[in-house]
């Protein structure tokens, strides 16, 4: 093992130690145990078949990978000893019905960024964690009382929020060891992260805050700022949470995008219970993403996320 200068055994708490013994911290567990398979199953690529083979389409007319499936699979088997009642998943159309006397309810987005699957750039999961419910998954992301997500990338990070904070713990081999805590994100962002190409269908508004963005400090904003895109929307996350910044996929005018693109349940309402614990903001561009009601379970929604102060300025424009 290449060993570095200033490398030495690592201290840090495992996750097991950190977590508290409560019903949502179970969950964490279980997803988080689940994850050291499906990253060696990532970096073998295609070595042990094609990761990104077609191999279905899901609700939203989207095509299915073969890993999309398999992490499914995966993760609906970890959760079934997890005293998960229901379980929603982009992957399946209908909601799973796990343990009858389960108390909770999750909402998780298997691989996110799966277009990415099988050329080694950065991929996720997110969850959300409910009380158990109807099993509908149609009640604001408010009553949600935890949230995590996975980073598939040159190192495997698991970050979670049972509501007092954001813990991030890195997998050392043989354990997930706690690297940051109680995260907290600067209110001012000088890191934006969107795709350009989309940038002719956005509204007027939000036209005129890119172009006084790129302008720098030459132009109204009076500062410089860089620009990062992953294309996967848990690789941002995770950079934010650790380094700042602001991510936005907003609504647009092309088919399809009118209402966002990103999963309220399962994508959205997850950042923003971490982003919010972590100091930051999360909305559709102007309303807050915990305060929104989804009419379906899989349905879309524009995402804003990241540094307080860069949310709010995006809705002014947005207003204008």
């Amino acid at each position: 093992m290449l060993h570095l200068p200033n490398d030495c055994p690592s201290t840090a708490a495992t996750l097991a130690e950190a977590l508290p013994a409560t019903g949502p911290a179970r969950i964490v567990a279980a997803i988080a145990q689940a994850l050291p398979a499906l990253a060696a199953r990532l970096a073998a690529g295609k070595l042990p078949g094609d990761p990104a083979a077609i191999a279905g389409t899901n609700e939203s007319g989207d095509a299915q990978k073969a890993l999309d499936l398999g992490a499914h699979d995966h993760l609906l088997a970890a959760l079934s000893t997890a005293s998960v009642r229901h379980m929603l998943s982009e992957e399946a159309e209908a909601v799973e019905r796990l343990d009858p006397e389960g108390g909770w309810d999750v909402a998780i987005d298997p691989i996110d960024g799966s277009g990415s699957i099988g050329i080694g750039a950065p991929l996720g999961l997110l969850f959300a964690i409910y009380p158990a419910g109807r099993g509908d998954f149609l009640r604001p992301g408010s009553e949600a009382v935890a949230a995590g997500y996975a980073s598939f990338g040159h190192s495997l990070d698991v970050g979670f929020t049972l509501g007092d904070g954001v813990q991030i713990a890195t997998w050392d081999g043989a354990a997930f060891r706690i690297a940051a805590s109680d995260v907290r994100l600067k209110p001012a962002a000088s890191t934006i992260a969107y795709n350009a190409s989309n940038e002719r269908h956005w509204p007027k508004g939000l036209q005129n805050w890119a172009r006084d963005l790129r302008l720098g400090a030459d132009g109204p904003r009076g500062r410089d700022f860089n620009m990062r895109w992953l294309a996967a929307a848990v690789g941002e996350l995770h950079r934010i949470l650790l380094k700042g910044g602001v991510f936005l996929y907003p609504a647009d005018r092309r088919k399809g995008y009118e209402q966002g693109r990103l999963r309220l349940a399962y994508e959205a309402v997850p950042i923003a219970l971490l982003i919010e614990a972590a100091g930051g903001r999360a909305t559709d561009g102007t309303r807050r993403i915990l305060d929104l009601v989804p009419q379906t379970a899989h349905e879309n929604v524009a995402l804003v996320f990241g540094a307080s102060e860069e949310v709010e300025t995006i809705a002014r424009y947005l207003a204008r």
